[in-house]
C-alpha cells in the first residue's frame, strides 16, 4: 500500500471556530453567519491564491447529452426479472473528444446513484479531463439507470423496480462498450473491445467499476475504483468511525459524552408515547412535538455525519462539519438569547442522567451550545405543529408515492435489496461510547424498506460481495481510498485489513487526509498553487492514476494493437 502525505488545505475545517471568523458570541444566528461567512472566506482566499475564476463555463453548456437505447432486462433467464421485458430505454451520456488521439482510450465515468448531469465538471477539469489529456483519450460521463433522466419504466413503483439492480446496470455499461458511436466520429470504430475502455467510479460507482472489471474483463481494459465501497455491510454502525477517529478531539469527546447523557435518558423507554424525563428532553431542544424518540434522536444527529462532505477544493466543501465541532466543542455562551430556564433545565437531565457529576458546568455548556445548534439548523425549518411530519421516519404516506417524479426511491431501494449500509448507534460495541445515538437501529433505519418496497429481510449482501469484498482484486484494477473518509470502511483499505503491495498492474493508494474520492475534481491550471491547491496528496494521487493508466496503454498497444492498421480504426 502507497500513503499518499503532504499538508491538506482541507484540514482548517476542523480547527474553526466563531472567533477565528470575526463572529461574536452574543449572536443567536451564529450558526447561520458562521457557515456563510465560512465559506466565503475560504472560497474567497482560494481565489486570490489560485485566481479561480468564478465565471467557470456551465459545462451543460459544453457537452450536449446523448442517449443510447439500452436494453431494459439484459438477463432473461433470471427469475428475479420476470415478467421480462424486450424493450430498451435511453440511457443518457456526455462525451468529450477534444483530447482524443487515434489509439487513445475512452474514459467512462459512472455516474452512480444521481443525475448524470452532476458529474460534467469532471470531464471538464476533474478526473477523466486529467486522464484524457495525459493519455490522448475521449471522456465519457455515463449515467446509471433509474437516476436522471435514464428511466426504463413509466414509474417508480415496487414491481417496475425490479430491473433496478447491480447486474442489470453493470450489463448496461458493457452495452454501452460494445455499441455506442459517438455523433461526429461515427468513421471512427470506438467500440470495445477493438478500442480499450477504461472505467473511473467514486463510492458506489467506484465499487461498481471494481465489479465491472473483474465481470466483464474482455470489454473494459482497466477500472479506478476511487472510495469504492466493495464490502456490503447491512449494519453499517462504521460509518462514525471516521469522525470518531480523525475527527477533532474535543468535538469527539463532547458529542459521545451528550449523545451518552442523551441514550441514558431515553434507552428502555417507550419510543411512541410519552415519559416525563424524554419530553422533557425533546422540549429542551425545541422539538417537544416529535412522538416517536428515535425519530427524535435521528433529527438532532445530523452534524456529527458532515465529515463526508469535506473537501480539498473549497469552493466545493460543505463547512458544516466544522460548524457542528466548533458549536458543540465549546464552553463558551454562543447563545446567549436561549428561553430562560433552559440552562437550569439541561443541568437537572444532566444531573438525572447521571455519571458525570464532575463534568456537570461543561457539559451543560456543551449541551446549550448543541441546543442552539440544532435549533437553527434543523428545528427553524419547520413550524411546531408539523414537527412529526417533518422529522418521523415512519410516514406511510410518503412511502406510497411511486411516480416518476419520486426519484429518492432509487438508491433506497439499491440498499434495501442489495447494499446495506444502514448507519446506526446501536452497532457500536457496548464498550465504546456512540457519536449518534443507540436508539438509530436496525428497526429503525429499514423502516423505509418496510413502508416503501414491502422488504422485510435484511439486504442480501452477499450478491454484492461475492464479487470480492474486501479482497477484491484485478489486473488493472486501481483502488484508491482515503484515509479519513467514513467509508473506508466498507473498502479493501479498511482498517485492521493486511496491507497490499501497490503495482502498476494493480494500484493501492491511500490519500492521505483524504475524504471521499478525493481524486475525482480538479482546477483548471490557472487556478492551482502548487502542493496547496490540490493539495499534495491528491495531486500526488492524480498524477499516479496518468502514470499507470498510460502503463496500462502501454500494454494495450503491446498485447493488442500489434496490427497497427486496425488499432482504433
Amino acid at each position: 500500500m502507497v500513503v499518499i502525505r503532504g499538508a491538506l488545505v482541507g484540514a482548517v475545517l476542523w480547527s474553526l471556530t466563531a472567533v477565528s471568523h470575526g463572529l461574536t458570541t452574543s449572536s443567536p444566528w451564529i450558526i447561520k453567519a458562521f457557515r456563510e461567512k465560512e465559506a466565503a472566506q475560504l472560497q474567497g482566499a482560494a481565489a486570490k491564491r489560485s485566481g479561480i475564476e468564478a465565471r467557470d463555463v456551465d459545462p451543460g453548456l459544453l457537452y450536449p447529452v446523448r442517449t443510447l437505447q439500452v436494453p431494459v432486462d439484459h438477463f432473461h433467464n433470471d427469475s428475479r426479472y420476470k415478467p421480462h421485458s424486450d424493450a430498451t430505454f435511453a440511457l443518457r451520456y456526455w462525451f468529450d473528444a477534444s483530447h482524443y488521439k487515434k489509439g487513445g482510450p475512452v474514459i467512462v465515468l459512472q455516474g452512480g446513484e444521481t443525475d448524470g448531469a452532476g458529474r460534467l465538471p469532471f470531464l471538464q477539469k476533474g478526473i477523466v479531463a486529467q486522464l484524457a489529456q495525459a493519455t490522448g483519450g475521449l471522456g465519457v460521463i455515463l449515467e446509471h439507470r433509474y437516476y436522471g433522466e435514464s428511466f426504463p419504466v413509466a414509474d417508480l413503483s415496487t414491481a417496475n423496480l425490479r430491473f433496478l439492480t447491480t447486474d442489470q446496470a453493470l450489463a448496461d455499461m458493457a452495452f454501452f462498450a460494445r455499441h455506442v458511436v459517438f455523433p461526429g466520429l461515427e468513421h471512427l470504430n470506438l467500440t470495445a473491445p477493438k478500442t480499450p475502455y477504461i472505467a473511473y467510479g467514486g463510492s458506489y460507482a467506484g465499487a461498481f467499476v471494481a465489479f465491472l472489471r473483474k465481470l466483464y474483463p474482455d470489454v473494459y481494459w482497466g477500472a479506478i475504483s476511487s472510495s469504492g465501497v466493495t464490502e456490503a455491510i447491512y449494519d453499517y454502525w462504521e460509518y462514525y468511525e471516521a469522525a470518531r477517529l480523525f475527527g477533532p478531539p474535543a468535538c469527539v469527546a463532547a458529542t459521545q459524552k451528550l449523545t451518552d447523557v442523551i441514550d441514558k435518558l431515553a434507552l428502555g423507554k417507550p419510543r411512541d408515547t410519552d415519559d416525563g424525563v424524554v419530553q422533557r428532553l425533546k422540549e429542551a431542544f425545541g422539538l417537544g412535538n416529535v412522538t416517536r424518540t428515535d425519530d427524535f434522536a435521528n433529527a438532532i444527529s445530523f452534524g456529527i455525519a458532515g465529515l463526508q462532505s469535506t473537501n480539498w477544493d473549497p469552493t466545493q466543501s460543505d463547512p458544516s462539519f466544522g460548524l457542528y465541532c466548533a458549536n458543540v466543542s465549546s464552553t463558551a455562551e454562543l447563545y446567549p438569547d436561549a428561553p430562560a430556564g433552559l440552562e437550569a433545565e439541561v443541568r437537572d437531565l444532566i444531573s438525572t442522567a447521571g455519571g458525570y457529576g464532575g463534568e456537570l458546568d461543561t457539559l451543560t455548556a456543551q449541551m446549550l451550545n448543541y441546543i442552539g445548534y440544532v435549533n437553527v439548523t434543523t428545528v427553524s425549518g419547520c413550524r411546531p405543529a408539523d414537527q412529526d411530519v417533518c422529522f418521523t421516519n415512519f410516514n406511510a404516506t410518503f412511502y406510497r408515492q411511486d411516480d416518476i417524479k419520486q426519484t429518492w426511491r432509487a438508491w433506497p431501494y439499491q440498499f434495501c435489496t442489495e447494499w446495506g449500509y444502514l448507519q446506526t448507534g446501536s452497532g457500536v460495541p457496548a464498550t465504546q461510547l456512540p457519536l449518534i445515538s443507540r436508539l438509530i437501529d436496525l428497526n429503525y433505519t429499514s423502516a423505509i424498506c418496510r413502508l416503501a418496497f414491502d422488504i422485510s429481510t435484511p439486504s442480501d449482501v452477499g450478491s454484492i460481495n461475492k464479487h470480492g469484498g474486501f479482497g477484491i482484486s484485478y489486473p488493472r484494477l486501481a483502488i484508491i481510498d482515503g484515509e479519513k473518509d467514513p467509508w473506508r470502511a466498507a473498502t479493501p483499505h479498511a482498517l485492521g485489513l493486511p496491507p497490499r503491495p501497490s503495482t502498476a498492474s494493480q494500484p493501492f493508494l491511500l490519500i492521505a487526509d483524504g475524504v471521499h474520492h478525493w481524486d475525482e475534481n480538479g482546477l483548471f491550471p490557472n487556478q492551482t498553487v502548487p502542493g496547496v491547491l490540490p493539495p499534495r496528496p491528491v495531486a500526488q494521487a492524480q498524477a499516479a492514476e496518468a502514470v499507470f493508466v498510460k502503463q496500462w496503454m502501454r500494454e494495450w498497444t503491446k498485447t493488442r494493437c500489434n496490427n497497427k492498421r486496425t488499432c482504433g480504426k
